[in-house]
This record gives C-alpha cells, sequence and structure tokens, in this order.
C-alpha cells in the first residue's frame, strides 16, 4: 500500500525544486539531466501520456508522442512534470522500485491510482507554476480570458492546467468546465465562486455557449455573456438576473469553458 503524501509537502518539495532554477519556464531537461533520468519519446497507442518505469536501478520517463506529446509543447511539459512526481515523491518513488506503482492499474489498486495520479498532477502544477511567481504575475491584474491566454504563455503551460491553477491561486474566482459529446466530465470552480452546482449534473446546458456548440454547431468567436441560470442550480430569484462571461475553448467532441463573473 502507498501511503497518502501531505499536499502541503509535495507543494514545498515541487516549488522547492522550480526555484532553484532563475527561469520562470521550469527547465524540465536540467532536471532530468542532474538527475540522471533517461527521456524518451515515442509512440505508444493510446495507452497513456507517459509513463515512469524502474529497470536495472534506473529510472526512465516515458512520453507518448501519439497523445499530442510533441517535444516542448506544453502538454510533454507537464506529462514530464508529473512524471517527474512518481520520482521525487518518497512514496512514489518507493512504489516504483518495489512495484507497487503499476503504471496500469488493475481493478483492485484503481483508487490508489487514482490518488497517486492526482497527487502527481498537483506536483506538477507546483512544479511549472510556483505559487510565489504565479501569484506575483496576477497581482492587481483585472480578469479576462487574456489573463490566462498569457499566464500560459509566460509559463508556457496549457490553457487548461493553467485555468486549473488560476482557479487555487488566481485573484478573481472562475469555474471551469470540461465537457465531452455534450456529457460533463468534470468541473472545478475557485473556493470564492458563488455558486458551486450546475444546472444539470452532468448535461452541458443548452442555453450556454458551449451548449450552443455542442447543440446547435455554433462556435464561439471569443467571450460572450451568460446569465446565472443558463448554468447554475438553485439560483435565487434575486439571483436570476447576474451575467457572467463565458469563454468556450472547443475541439471536435470536447470543449473547455471559463466562466467568471464581472
Amino acid at each position: 500500500m502507498i501511503k497518502v503524501s501531505s499536499i502541503i509537502g509535495i507543494k514545498d518539495l515541487a516549488e522547492t525544486i522550480a526555484l532553484e532554477y532563475p527561469e520562470i519556464i521550469t527547465p524540465l531537461e536540467h532536471i532530468l539531466l542532474e538527475e540522471d533520468l533517461d527521456l524518451y519519446y515515442d509512440n505508444y497507442g493510446n495507452a497513456f501520456d507517459g509513463m515512469t518505469i524502474y529497470a536495472d536501478s534506473l529510472f526512465h520517463v516515458h512520453i507518448n508522442t501519439f497523445r499530442g506529446n510533441k517535444p516542448g509543447s506544453p502538454r510533454a511539459r507537464f506529462s514530464i512534470a508529473h512524471e517527474l512526481a512518481h520520482y521525487f515523491i518518497d512514496n512514489h518513488r518507493v512504489g516504483l522500485k518495489k512495484g507497487l506503482l503499476k503504471p496500469h492499474p488493475s481493478k483492485n489498486n484503481e483508487l490508489t491510482h487514482f490518488r497517486i495520479e492526482k497527487e502527481a498532477d498537483y506536483f506538477a502544477s507546483c512544479l511549472l507554476m510556483p505559487e510565489e511567481r504565479f501569484k506575483k504575475f496576477v497581482l492587481r491584474k483585472k480578469f479576462d480570458f487574456s489573463v490566462i491566454k498569457t499566464l500560459s504563455e509566460h509559463f508556457h503551460t496549457s490553457i487548461t492546467a493553467t485555468a486549473i491553477r488560476f482557479a487555487d491561486l488566481g485573484n478573481h474566482p472562475i469555474m471551469l468546465v470540461f465537457a465531452e459529446n455534450g456529457k460533463i466530465k468534470w468541473k472545478n470552480c475557485s473556493k470564492d465562486f458563488p455558486f458551486q452546482y450546475l444546472l444539470f449534473g452532468s448535461k452541458v446546458p443548452e442555453d450556454s455557449v458551449m451548449g450552443e456548440y455542442f447543440y446547435k454547431d455554433r462556435v464561439s468567436t471569443g467571450t460572450e455573456d451568460v446569465w446565472a441560470v443558463d448554468w447554475f442550480d438553485f439560483v435565487t430569484d434575486r439571483n436570476i438576473h447576474r451575467k457572467f462571461k463565458e469563454h468556450c475553448i472547443p475541439h471536435k467532441n470536447l470543449a473547455f469553458s471559463i466562466i467568471w463573473e464581472l
């Protein structure tokens, strides 16, 4: 059994590593080199984004180009940072060495696998976007989608990873929704976002910008106005006229929306 790692411990570990370097864009290649970790890019089909293997007393990091992890891309950088978590977090590293941490989980250890993958995602986010540098960048900036876009360019991270980090550390409450074929796969929001529940649970609301993409084949050209009742459940009469902004980024059968109130 792999023990649960401390969230604070993961954050401190990742950000200590990142802040050892003066570069704003965390130099993952230097970290790999200094730790003597072998990195491989190859086509592994649709099985995974990254995988760390311990063999012959060495750690080997494999990154899957089939899933869009092009060398140097934001996606590949997050995949590498995620795999570095399995190396740097004590419980993960010991699990790999002892064979307790498997790249492909069986039904018996899915919950453990899910937890350690969430820990690795959090480590990656902290490594690529340390809190000190992130908050300094957003200080006194008025929020709109351009803030997320500029942050993603500043740290060379994806829009999705950057928005998730902003929901945790940013200076303005936001709601994030990711959907596939009109079904919501996950949502995330700042602790102080005014609404916590979506209108139809797992179904994308038709009157949202995302809903118009899935149900009416309409692609938004930017940020648009929506009302609280378009997206959220438990909206009281006095909140019916609360206006929000929604920026939807569609791609084929997928869509990602960032929602905020002015």
